[in-house]
Protein backbone atom coordinates (compact mmCIF):
# COMPACT_ATOMS: atom_id res chain seq x y z
CA UNK A 1 0.00 0.00 0.00
CA UNK A 2 1.10 3.16 -0.82
CA UNK A 3 0.89 5.74 1.70
CA UNK A 4 1.17 9.57 1.98
CA UNK A 5 2.22 11.98 4.76
CA UNK A 6 2.61 15.70 4.36
CA UNK A 7 5.29 16.99 6.76
CA UNK A 8 7.23 20.05 7.91
CA UNK A 9 11.08 20.01 7.87
CA UNK A 10 10.55 18.19 11.62
CA UNK A 11 8.66 15.20 9.78
CA UNK A 12 5.37 16.78 11.59
CA UNK A 13 1.94 16.42 10.21
CA UNK A 14 0.91 18.99 8.99
CA UNK A 15 -1.89 20.89 7.14
CA UNK A 16 -1.31 20.14 3.10
CA UNK A 17 -0.12 23.92 2.17
CA UNK A 18 2.59 23.54 5.41
CA UNK A 19 4.59 20.57 4.77
CA UNK A 20 7.14 21.13 2.63
CA UNK A 21 7.76 17.77 1.63
CA UNK A 22 5.38 14.92 0.67
CA UNK A 23 6.82 11.29 1.59
CA UNK A 24 4.64 8.00 -0.11
CA UNK A 25 5.63 5.17 2.31
CA UNK A 26 5.16 2.06 0.36
CA UNK A 27 4.73 -0.56 3.12
CA UNK A 28 5.18 -3.56 1.07
CA UNK A 29 8.63 -2.68 0.39
CA UNK A 30 9.81 0.05 2.85
CA UNK A 31 10.66 2.49 0.57
CA UNK A 32 9.93 6.24 1.12
CA UNK A 33 10.41 8.82 -1.33
CA UNK A 34 10.30 12.33 -1.17
CA UNK A 35 8.50 14.80 -2.85
CA UNK A 36 8.24 19.02 -2.88
CA UNK A 37 4.97 20.34 -2.21
CA UNK A 38 3.44 22.29 -4.82
CA UNK A 39 1.33 23.76 -2.39
CA UNK A 40 3.66 24.31 0.30
CA UNK A 41 3.74 28.54 1.46
CA UNK A 42 0.67 29.06 -0.99
CA UNK A 43 -1.50 31.51 0.72
CA UNK A 44 -3.99 31.18 -1.75
CA UNK A 45 -5.19 27.01 -2.85
CA UNK A 46 -2.34 25.83 -1.17
CA UNK A 47 -4.20 22.61 0.33
CA UNK A 48 -6.16 22.16 -3.31
CA UNK A 49 -2.19 22.77 -5.10
CA UNK A 50 -0.55 20.03 -2.49
CA UNK A 51 -3.47 17.63 -3.30
CA UNK A 52 -3.13 18.01 -7.00
CA UNK A 53 0.12 16.88 -6.66
CA UNK A 54 -0.54 13.99 -4.22
CA UNK A 55 -3.27 12.54 -6.19
CA UNK A 56 -0.75 12.45 -9.29
CA UNK A 57 1.13 9.97 -7.17
CA UNK A 58 -1.73 8.07 -7.12
CA UNK A 59 -1.51 6.74 -3.25
CA UNK A 60 -3.47 4.46 -2.15
CA UNK A 61 -4.18 6.44 1.01
CA UNK A 62 -3.34 9.58 3.05
CA UNK A 63 -1.97 10.29 6.93
CA UNK A 64 -4.69 12.88 7.85
CA UNK A 65 -5.21 14.80 11.38
CA UNK A 66 -8.17 17.39 11.97
CA UNK A 67 -7.20 20.31 9.99
CA UNK A 68 -5.05 18.64 7.24
CA UNK A 69 -7.59 18.57 4.50
CA UNK A 70 -9.99 21.52 3.67
CA UNK A 71 -13.38 20.60 1.95
CA UNK A 72 -11.46 21.55 -1.41
CA UNK A 73 -9.21 19.46 -0.93
CA UNK A 74 -10.60 16.35 0.62
CA UNK A 75 -13.71 16.79 -1.72
CA UNK A 76 -11.04 16.60 -5.10
CA UNK A 77 -9.55 13.54 -3.28
CA UNK A 78 -12.82 11.44 -2.34
CA UNK A 79 -12.95 8.16 -4.27
CA UNK A 80 -9.47 8.51 -4.97
CA UNK A 81 -7.59 7.52 -1.71
CA UNK A 82 -8.39 6.36 1.53
CA UNK A 83 -7.92 8.08 4.88
CA UNK A 84 -6.01 6.76 8.02
CA UNK A 85 -7.05 9.51 10.89
CA UNK A 86 -4.26 9.68 13.33
CA UNK A 87 -3.32 11.24 16.88
CA UNK A 88 0.30 11.16 16.54
CA UNK A 89 1.71 14.58 15.90
CA UNK A 90 5.25 12.95 13.95
CA UNK A 91 5.75 10.84 10.86
CA UNK A 92 8.60 8.81 13.19
CA UNK A 93 5.69 8.09 15.34
CA UNK A 94 3.32 6.69 13.13
CA UNK A 95 5.79 4.77 10.55
CA UNK A 96 6.28 1.76 13.18
CA UNK A 97 2.18 1.41 13.34
CA UNK A 98 1.83 1.98 9.64
CA UNK A 99 0.79 -1.94 9.09
CA UNK A 100 -2.05 -2.06 11.75
CA UNK A 101 -3.35 1.45 10.76
CA UNK A 102 -3.69 0.69 7.10
CA UNK A 103 -6.08 -1.77 8.20
CA UNK A 104 -8.04 1.09 9.57
CA UNK A 105 -7.92 3.31 6.43
CA UNK A 106 -11.89 5.12 6.20
CA UNK A 107 -13.12 5.38 2.62
CA UNK A 108 -14.52 8.74 4.05
CA UNK A 109 -13.56 10.95 6.90
CA UNK A 110 -15.80 12.71 9.76
CA UNK A 111 -17.12 16.37 8.54
CA UNK A 112 -14.98 17.58 11.77
CA UNK A 113 -11.98 16.01 10.05
CA UNK A 114 -11.79 18.85 7.04
CA UNK A 115 -13.88 21.41 7.89
CA UNK A 116 -12.47 25.11 7.92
Amino acid sequence: MKIIAVVDEERMITPLEYGNTIVQIDTETGEKKHYQNPGFGSPFQGKERSMMGIISLNPDAIIVKEGVLCPGSYHMSLGKMKYIPVDEEKLDDIEPKLTKLKDSAKEELDFMMYRE
